[in-house]
């Protein structure tokens, strides 16, 4: 677990601090309306309704019985997530608007009302171009050649999907998709690039969501690695053993030989820095285990390190974390925070890929981003051209 230390205390605070006067702001802006729709509705009955939605995706994590009331609540705050950042974007406007109007000599209540009609329709328009985005997911195909005999082997087909969260809104219809994408490529090797549960480990197990996983079909087997959320949830022990039970291998710091060909090589994700006792081994250190002669896959979940997995041999470097964003303009902070935030790139020898992810973090809401898998045809010496 994380050590709780002055400096942790300190950012908590701080964030928290920020975190609540935006939200003054929001509800603020929300209670005029409120107003508008029903005049004398008590602010005393509105501030505490509205935070609870603001608080509610902590407050959904507690023993709240019956459990169906906890999941709700979660539910209803991973929404609010991303409402509250495009409140954050459009209220200024929105607001801006409003004076002006207010000033041309319209009366207030009207000039509230139909500001406020038309960021709320934005916003509609926004979520459901956004849900389309993430619960239809695409399939995005990379031709890639690495300069390394496989043996017999010539071309290796790979399905990936990262970052599934499945949990309390990601659930099995959405797993579906991804059974379906893999029973019409019938690929020859299936990856799960990290963060397969959103954190706590209690939906996957309740709609018996391994059984689903267990029926992916591959030549060579699927494999995963633990990412961020993994470590979160504080159950990486039972999920591994119940991936186990369904033949999917969680990879930690270590990697297999398949088939005297290739290698595949999981990373324990950067946060076993700070939260597993026994960190993690650098990629140079878990790559020297493994002959160099062979073509090597490597899964990190984070897209770090990209010059030192080059350095230390890998030819192939398959991450997610980023979701790009998830929903615009957060993609703009991923892109300045990751040398790859999503698609490709060719680091010397070594191509990297960067999934945005098959499932989603908070809200079911994708903009400027897709919910995504990644169709790979790896070609070997001997049947590609350098």
């Amino acid at each position: 677990m994380r050590r709780i230390t002055p400096r942790f205390v300190a950012t908590v605070a701080l964030f928290l601090l920020v975190f609540g006067a935006l939200n003054l702001y929001v509800g603020w802006n929300l209670l005029l309306l409120v107003h508008v729709v029903w005049p004398g509705f008590p602010p005393v009955v509105f501030w505490p309704l509205f935070f609870l939605v603001v608080f509610a995706y902590v407050i959904g994590r507690a023993p709240i019985r019956p459990r169906a009331l906890g999941r709700g609540i979660k539910v209803l705050g991973a929404h609010f997530i991303g409402l509250f950042e495009y409140l954050l974007l459009t209220l200024p406007l929105a607001d801006l608007a409003g004076w002006v109007l207010i000033r041309a000599g319209v009366e207030r209540a009207a000039a509230i009302g139909w500001v406020g009609g038309i960021t709320a329709a934005l916003l509609l328009g926004l979520f459901a171009i956004g849900s389309r985005n993430a619960w239809r997911p695409v399939v995005r195909t990379y031709d890639l050649h690495v300069a390394k005999p496989a043996g017999a082997l010539r071309r290796l087909d790979i399905l990936i999907a990262s970052d599934l969260h499945l949990g309390n809104i990601v659930g099995n219809r959405h797993l579906d998709r991804l059974l379906a994408a893999a029973e019409s490529l019938k690929p020859d090797l299936i990856l799960l690039a990290g963060d397969v549960i959103d954190d706590v480990i209690e939906p996957f197990v309740r709609n018996r969501m391994s059984e689903r996983l267990g029926r992916l079909r591959a030549k060579y087997g699927t494999y995963a690695v633990l990412g961020n959320h993994e470590y979160y949830g504080g159950h990486v022990e039972e999920y591994v053993q119940r991936m186990k039970e369904i033949d999917i291998p969680v990879l930690q710091d270590e990697g297999v030989t398949i088939d005297g060909s290739f290698h595949v090589v999981g990373r324990k994700d950067k946060t076993a820095e700070s939260m597993d006792p026994a960190g993690r081994r650098s990629i140079a250190e878990l790559l020297s285990d493994f002959d160099q002669r062979l073509p090597t896959i490597v899964m990190d979940h984070q897209p770090q390190q990209y010059a030192a997995a080059e350095a230390a041999g890998a030819d192939l470097l398959v991450s997610g974390h980023t979701h790009r964003g998830q929903f615009a303009p957060n993609h703009l902070i991923t892109r300045r925070l990751f040398e790859l935030d999503w698609g490709y790139l060719r680091k010397g020898n070594m191509h990297a890929l960067v999934s945005s992810g098959f499932g989603t973090w908070g809200p079911p809401v994708r903009l400027a981003s897709r919910s995504e898998l990644l169709h790979v045809m790896l070609q070997f010496d001997g049947d590609a051209e350098k």
